[in-house]
């Protein structure tokens, strides 16, 4: 995989992925941004959500499971001091549908452990949560 970015003067950097989507990322005015687009960090958050999203999908229809609903939380904890790189990550997913329990975790342990390219590149702690058909959260 390649990616090229351009300066678009300030700290703002565009680019087009390989699968042809254009990216524009930028920092705050706080780090001598403009706000034009959203900031590295903040990226990698939602990457590493959507990563173990797109495979618990994957998996559960895999199985011929129909999910209803489904949206996914995550908090990360960052480092105070520089390179101020996330230590703990915590990933909730609702999801809501006729699905055994049992499948959903399996699903879950598939992403957390062996498919999740995202999550397994970042040197963090991660806890994984669901909630099915609005119980209780419970953690893996």
């Amino acid at each position: 995989m390649k990616a090229t970015l351009n300066w678009n003067g300030g700290m703002a950097f565009s680019g087009l992925t390989e699968s042809g989507h254009m990216l524009l990322l930028d920092a705050g005015p706080e780090s001598k941004g403009e706000n034009k687009g959203p900031r590295p960090p903040e990226v990698l958050l939602h990457a590493a959500a959507v990563c173990t999203g797109m495979d618990i999908v994957y998996v559960l229809e895999k199985m011929r499971l129909t999910i209803d609903a489904f949206f996914i939380e995550i908090d990360g904890m960052r480092a105070t001091e520089h390179p101020k790189r996330f230590t703990e990550m915590s990933i909730t997913y609702h999801i809501k549908g006729n699905l055994p329990e049992e499948k959903v975790i399996r699903a879950i342990k598939l992403s957390s452990e062996t498919y999740c390219t995202v999550v397994h590149s970042i040197n963090a702690k991660v806890q994984y949560n669901y909630k099915l058909n609005d119980e209780a959260v419970k953690s893996l």
